[in-house]
């Protein structure tokens, strides 16, 4: 029998194969393993070496610090704001009364316990309103000052709470927002959906000036002189602050864009309503001031439409059907002597722009200041000196 033997060159050949398998494939490990080090130390040492790299991180850093320091200081000023109201409900026996729970945001303006919301948070037929502090308190006792009317381009209310139980409440610092810019850094705080208390969303002013039509099909409000911003703002955010890189409350919270809209929200510039801030707190009652004038803000195909060589400012156009005059009847423009076709360009001062309308400027006054308007009359400029009163109750 011939026995078969393994061939003693094959096997020397194969034990070298082995080896050098062996040898190659510590080497790759090695490299690799050299590449990971070498790459951590080196993006150690580009980080450190690299001023761009340390800016960078050291802007997120702080950004991140701001946003924090904001809210542990704003946080303490912004309520949520609880309303039980009567509503109509369509049932099989007809329509009925039924009690319907709602809930939206306020911010603290005085340590006595005044709060500044929205219209629409706090209903006509609100039967009761509680707030809730940022730490967890109830005050159930809250009246309601005021409401600017259904047909205000302003959607504000105020409430007070009636007794604070010595509870120290902190006001929030109330900016200046005639002075904010397109692409400023902003955040929104609010009780989201009625029941995220303090949500907080940050973002930039995306836009100023802007009108809208805010509601729902059964009921809506036409408001005016908005800003725009990306913060997201969702429902139950109404009323709630909109605060700038200082910590300063520049907006009130109040609409978001339906639909297919994405991160479009709307808060009244806080300037805006400074003249009803200023009424409450003076006398604990809202005074809303205006001069009585229906006009049409000019842009440039305005004032191609009507012929005018001025494109900027309030005109006091004729009705189109010549029932309606622009000065209203016993109002303070007709006791000023405003006219028909007058141009107010400025008031005391400012310019009426696609920034500043003569609506908004008039809302940073309060019933009894004296306001200066500069009017265009037939082609001549001349100041006209008005006292602002309260709007009639209707």
């Amino acid at each position: 029998m011939v026995k078969s033997m393994k061939n003693p060159i094959s096997m020397i050949s194969n034990k070298r194969e082995s080896k050098k398998f062996a040898v190659i494939c510590l080497f790759l490990m090695s490299s690799v393993a050299a590449g990971f080090i070498g790459g951590y130390f080196g993006s150690q040492s580009i980080s450190k070496n690299n001023p761009s790299v340390q800016v960078a991180r050291q802007v997120i850093d702080s950004e991140s610090n701001l946003i924090t320091q904001i809210v542990k200081d704003v946080g303490p000023s912004v309520v949520s704001v609880n309303v039980i109201s009567q509503g109509d409900q369509q049932t099989f026996f007809g329509v009925q009364k039924v009690q319907q729970e709602s809930a939206g945001t306020g911010v603290i303006i005085d340590k006595s316990g005044i709060i500044i919301t929205n219209r629409h948070v706090v209903p006509k037929q609100a039967d009761t309103v509680s707030v809730t502090l940022s730490d967890g308190t109830e005050f159930k006792d809250v009246e309601i000052i005021g409401r600017t009317n259904s047909n205000d381009t302003l959607d504000v209310a105020f409430l007070k709470i009636k007794d604070t139980k010595g509870k120290d409440l902190k006001p929030a610092k109330i900016g200046d927002s005639s002075k904010v810019q397109v692409g400023e850094k902003v955040i929104a705080i609010g009780n989201a959906l009625g029941q995220f208390q303090n949500t907080v969303t940050s973002g930039i002013i995306s836009g100023y000036g802007r009108d809208i039509q805010a509601g729902d099909a059964s009921s809506s409000e036409n408001l005016q002189n908005l800003f725009q911003t990306d913060a997201a703002i969702n429902q139950g955010n109404s009323g709630g602050p909109l605060v700038n890189a200082k910590g300063e409350v520049i907006g009130i919270n109040t609409a978001v864009a339906a639909g297919s809209a994405e991160n479009i929200g709307f808060a009244i510039p806080v300037s805006d309503i400074q003249g009803l801030i200023t009424s409450v707190l003076k006398s604990g009652k809202l005074l809303r001031p205006y001069i009585g004038v229906r006009y049409v803000a000019l842009t440039d195909d305005y004032a191609y439409q009507y012929n005018l060589d001025i494109k900027r400012g309030a005109y006091l156009s004729p009705s189109l059907n010549g029932d309606k005059s622009p000065i209203i009847s016993g109002s303070p423009a007709e006791k000023a002597g405003l006219k028909e076709k007058d141009i107010i360009t400025k008031v005391d001062g400012t310019d009426i722009d696609d920034k500043h309308s003569l609506t908004s400027l008039i809302n940073r006054k309060a019933v009894g200041d004296k306001v200066k308007l500069t009017v265009v009359r037939d082609g001549k400029t001349q100041t006209i000196d008005l006292v602002l009163e309260a709007v009639p109750q209707n």
